[in-house]
């Protein structure tokens, strides 16, 4: 039996994603039984109770506390996951690079470009490997897709068009969360969906140059939450009070790549219809692709005069026997959590880049400030180009 090292880990907050995050480090080791390291869960921060018993109990952390710097603190913690609402990113990141703590933190990592470059920039300089929740790009179908575009199997790019659409806030009766405000969101459906957008479209294409964009709130007033209310599917009490959603319900822009290809990136959140459709597609010289997380183990292929023809994801899709035998059995949700989980590791043992990471989301951070920039101009805006370990077109 192989001999691995291991690294203590621990979460900041116990919600659906920092549960995610747990399973996803446990079931690394069982998916990648070459990973040189193993994750063991050590603590968690969560100021409810319930969400620190579930820590305990259902997750199998050995203890869970209330304050996050005292799992920053905590001797056994080498890695720490940031699940937190984004209002607390920018703070808690910060904090861990202070500690010397790798980290694994979700989307928006920061509210604006500036707090996102500013977490960057700080871990760059302190050395740190880190991993962002951009999980769509983990999908084999996508990894096949960003193969063929980058090998020319489909000639020379000319556009691209990337679309997002959800329903998670299209009921008007939907709690007004910390996620329609502002000073604690920061952008709207922006953040949530449009940044996984960019993330998609310079993953497979390359770099996004220049863009003009739009933004709107179709629901302008939500009602007032009640006690604890914080997730996309809370409904406000009936006749409870209202207030202003102060964040976008939509957004689109028009790009320019580096490369000369253009393209469109849509979102939004109140789509009546669509659950997760989230699609990518790609326009070449020589041929053309499609793939929707929807169907996420197909990939539409159009190589030939036939037109499209469906693809199944199996064994030669870039990570896929690490997950099924064959094609036709289809990977999940969870399964990309577990890819990005892994490749955190695998960084953090490592000591190299190998994750998306903070570079790659303050790339994405200033798309989406170019978006709100150019929805209040009105002008085309020139995307700042970033520094630091930038995976996407590594």
């Amino acid at each position: 039996m192989g001999e691995h090292s291991t690294v203590g880990v621990g979460l900041i907050s116990v919600g659906w994603m920092g549960r995610l995050h747990s399973r996803a480090y446990l079931a690394a080791a069982q998916h990648y039984p070459d990973l040189p390291t193993r994750a063991r869960l050590i603590v968690a921060a969560d100021p409810d109770e319930r969400g620190r018993e579930h820590a305990v109990d259902a997750l199998g952390y050995r203890e869970a506390v209330a304050d996050y710097r005292d799992v920053l603190a905590h001797p056994e913690v080498d890695v720490v996951s940031i699940c937190s609402p984004n209002f607390l990113h920018h703070e808690i990141a910060l904090a861990a690079i202070a500690a010397g703590k790798p980290f694994w933190i979700e989307k928006p990592m920061g509210r604006s470009a500036e707090e996102s470059g500013a977490i960057a920039r700080a871990a760059e300089a302190a050395g740190l490997v880190t991993a962002v929740g951009f999980n769509y790009r983990h999908a084999p179908a996508v990894a096949k897709a960003r193969e063929l575009v980058r090998s020319g199997a489909l000639g020379t790019v000319t556009n691209v068009r990337v679309s997002l659409l959800a329903d998670y806030s299209a009921d008007p009766a939907g709690a007004l969360t910390w996620r329609f405000q502002r000073e604690r969101a920061g952008s709207g459906v922006l953040g949530d969906l449009l940044s996984h957008g960019a993330d998609l479209a310079q993953f497979v294409i390359g770099r996004i140059s220049s863009l003009t964009g739009l933004t709107e709130t179709f629901i302008a007033e939500r009602p007032l939450p009640s006690g604890g209310a914080a997730s996309h599917f809370s409904r406000g009490e009936e006749g409870a009070p209202t207030g202003p959603v102060e964040n976008e319900d939509y957004a689109s822009a028009l790009v320019r790549f580096a490369s000369g290809a253009v393209g469109t990136l849509e979102s939004s959140r109140v789509a009546i219809g669509p659950r997760a459709e989230y699609g990518l597609e790609v326009y070449g010289t020589k041929g053309s692709l499609r793939w929707d997380f929807q169907r996420l183990n197909e990939l539409q292929l159009a190589d030939s005069p036939a037109g499209y023809r469906t693809v199944m994801a199996g064994p030669d899709f870039p990570g896929f026997s690490a997950f099924q035998p064959g094609a036709g059995t289809g990977m999940g949700f969870d399964d990309l959590k577990t890819i990005e989980a892994a490749l955190f590791l695998r960084s953090v043992a490592e000591d190299r880049q190998l994750a998306p990471s903070a570079a790659d989301a303050w790339s994405a951070a200033e798309i989406v400030d170019a978006v709100q920039a150019s929805a209040a101009s009105g002008a085309w805006i020139d995307v700042p180009a970033v520094s630091g370990a930038l995976t996407a077109d590594a």
